[in-house]
């Protein structure tokens, strides 16, 4: 299990928070994502052997939404 906490720009309301925690939380090996909108960050807790941190930026990114 890692944990890492991305820095994320753009996210602005709670439709981008929705957003980002639906499409990241869906992926297979993630299991927790918490979205910190004040402050841009989203906590992620994953199993490595399923889904890549690579995994999880694209798909941050495929939302429109730019990590730092």
């Amino acid at each position: 299990m890692q944990n890492v906490t991305l820095n994320v720009e753009g996210m602005s309301c709670g439709h981008c928070v929705k957003s980002v925690e639906g499409s990241v939380g869906a992926l297979a090996g993630v299991n927790e994502v918490k979205v910190n909108l004040a402050e841009g960050l989203v906590e992620v807790a994953f199993d490595e052997a399923q889904v890549s941190l690579d995994q999880i930026k694209e798909t941050i990114d495929d939302q429109g939404y730019d990590i730092k």
